[in-house]
C-alpha cells in the first residue's frame, strides 16, 4: 500500500508539472511583451508591443513555421469576410525559433503571406517571447482574439475544427 501511494504522489507531480500555467488568461489583457531587434519585429524591421492589441478588435495568429498551414481554412475564413480596417486588425506573429527551417527561408514565405493578405501585420518572434510571457504552445498554431481593450476573449491552441472557426467568427462579429 506503501508503494502505490508513493507512486501516485510522484504521478500527480508529474501531471501538475505538465499543466500549462496560464499567463494569458479570458477576460484579461496579456502580460506586455515588445518585440524588437533581436527579439523580433515587423517585417519592416520596426517593433512590435502587445500595447497595439488596444484601440481595434484584434486577432492573432501565433505560429510554428512547421505548423504554417494548420490554421489556413481559420485565416481564410477570417479574411472572407473582410471585416471594417477601423475596427478590425489581423496579425500573423511567426515563432521562428520552433523551425530548424533557415530564417530566410521563413522570411521569403512571410513575404508570400503578407502578398497574399495584405491587411495582415506579420511579425517575427526569434526567441519564444510570447511563448514564455504569455505561456502559449510551442510548435504549433494558435488563435487568439483580444477586444478593443486588449483583453482575451478567445482562444485556441492547435487546429480549429470546422465548429471552431464558426465561434471564432462569431466572436469577432459579436465585438466589432
Amino acid at each position: 500500500m506503501k508503494h502505490w501511494l508513493i507512486v501516485l504522489i510522484f504521478v500527480s507531480a508529474a501531471l501538475l508539472i505538465n499543466q500549462p500555467v496560464w499567463a494569458l488568461e479570458f477576460g484579461e489583457p496579456p502580460p506586455k511583451v515588445e518585440l524588437k531587434e533581436k527579439l523580433g519585429g515587423r517585417l519592416d524591421a520596426k517593433p512590435w508591443s502587445s500595447d497595439e492589441l488596444q484601440g481595434k478588435l484584434s486577432i492573432i495568429f501565433y505560429v510554428s513555421p512547421d505548423e504554417k498551414d494548420t490554421n489556413n481554412p481559420a485565416s481564410e475564413a477570417v479574411d472572407k469576410e473582410k471585416f471594417p480596417a477601423d475596427r478590425f486588425r489581423s496579425y500573423g506573429i511567426v515563432n521562428m525559433a520552433a523551425s530548424m527551417l533557415p530564417n530566410f527561408i521563413i522570411n521569403s514565405a512571410l513575404k508570400e503571406k503578407q502578398e497574399r493578405y495584405p491587411r495582415t501585420i506579420y511579425v517575427r518572434d526569434y526567441n519564444k517571447v510570447l511563448v514564455h510571457a504569455w505561456k502559449i504552445a510551442d510548435h504549433s498554431s494558435d488563435v487568439m482574439v483580444f477586444d478593443e481593450k486588449g483583453t482575451l476573449i478567445f482562444r485556441k491552441d492547435g487546429k480549429l475544427t470546422a465548429e471552431e472557426i464558426q465561434k471564432l467568427i462569431k466572436t469577432i462579429r459579436d465585438n466589432l
